[in-house]
């Protein structure tokens, strides 16, 4: 073979090798980006907000939509004298509304596209104590629970306003509020008293009429509430009785009905403070505030009735858990603690129930947590 010769075929050789090389790299680039080595899929997240009543701010949380971790983002100017409690977002996910337990007001705040929040404009006057806040499924009305002054306000919202509809009685201390999906009906807890009070939201005008026959027995120390997705059952926690109640709702008048076995116990678990079930209707978890523990309960099909899942619960948490959240994608569960200042994260297991804590959890988040939304 010439010298000529045979440079052309190492040269051709030589291109085939890079063609080689090349095509292996794109491969493997593809195979990383595919198994989260891009920022894309690993630390892909969303929000959640989390009132810091102590701070007098509202902190912004990002959650990992993978792992279920939580890091603290940005948090507003603090406030002194306000105690922001709970807190609602409106449909368009464009301003969050934020009760002030001492101020007696409530703050609008804008979202920004990163979910950054910036005050817009003076907080708005509302009754005694505000305690729970929530947005009825139409998206027109704010619901405000006023633990002093024994009444629910309700506002019109309108692109980040907030127009006064009226004062209705909502029973003794009302504390936590829950609205169904279905009927427009609105459950509030009477502490003080052990009962429930049910009422009625005309979606056309924001008015609360009392349903019949209300309110409904609870148990002692009544606080939070839970509605499973399908408004056929509504269950309370009652932090003096260590029980939860829970019933059955009529989807024509809102009525409550107890049903077989409620009041159920908890167990060792004591002083119950939040309720929260998963968004396929199968497991309701308890957090119990002086034993500090997850509580985990299967909720049996057509009848709600409860039974303890089959091992583990209940399940340890920080100090003093004041809530207990489900993410709405149905992975995670969330928990704040007031004494332990931090939230703890579990995944849950979608046959069993059974919780296991995210890795890194608890999580800090500097003070004692009030209330949290998740963004979804």
């Amino acid at each position: 073979m010439s010298f000529r010769r045979a440079a052309r075929a190492a040269l051709a050789g030589r291109s085939r090798v890079s063609w080689i090389l090349a095509a292996v790299l794109i491969v493997l680039t593809g195979v990383f980006l595919s198994c989260g080595g891009s920022s894309g899929s690993s630390s892909a997240s969303h929000n959640a907000y989390l009132t810091l009543p102590q701070k007098g701010t509202v902190a912004l949380l990002h959650l990992n939509d993978s792992t279920g971790a939580v890091s603290l983002g940005a948090e507003t100017p603090p406030v002194v004298g306000t105690s922001p409690t709970g807190l609602a977002l409106d449909a368009s996910k464009k301003f969050l509304y934020v009760g002030n337990a001492a101020a007696n007001t409530v703050s609008i705040f804008n979202v920004a596209d990163d979910g950054t929040l910036t005050q817009n404009g003076a907080a708005t006057p509302v009754g005694s104590g505000p305690r729970s806040l929530v947005i009825d499924p139409s998206g027109k009305y704010l619901l405000i629970t006023n633990n002093f002054a024994n009444s629910v306000s309700v506002f019109s919202v309108g692109n980040g306003s907030l127009t006064a509809v009226g004062d209705f009685p909502a029973g003794s201390s009302p504390t936590d509020l829950k609205i169904s999906s279905v009927g427009s009906f609105v459950y509030v807890a009477n502490s003080n008293t052990g009962f429930i009070t049910a009422l009625t939201l005309n979606t056309t005008n924001g008015n609360l009429a009392p349903v019949a026959d209300s309110p409904f027995p609870a148990g002692a120390g009544v606080s939070g509430l839970a509605i499973d997705s399908g408004s056929n059952f509504l269950y309370a926690a009652n932090t003096s009785d260590n029980t939860i109640s829970a019933y059955t709702i009529d989807p024509g008048t809102g009525g409550l009905k107890p049903i077989s076995g409620s009041p159920y116990g908890l167990g060792t678990a004591t002083a119950p403070r939040s309720i929260a079930i998963d968004p396929s209707g199968a497991f309701l978890y308890v957090a119990s505030q002086t034993s500090n523990n997850v509580s985990a309960f299967t909720i049996k099909a057509g009848t709600g009735e409860l039974n303890p899942i089959n091992s583990g619960t209940p399940f340890p948490a920080g100090t003093k858990p004041v809530f207990v959240l489900a993410e709405p994608a149905g992975k995670f569960l969330y928990v704040g603690n007031q004494d332990s200042t931090n939230v703890t994260g579990f995944s849950y297991d979608a046959t069993t129930g059974a919780l296991t804590a995210i890795s890194g959890s608890p999580f800090t988040v500097g003070s004692a947590p009030g209330a949290m939304f998740i963004v979804h």
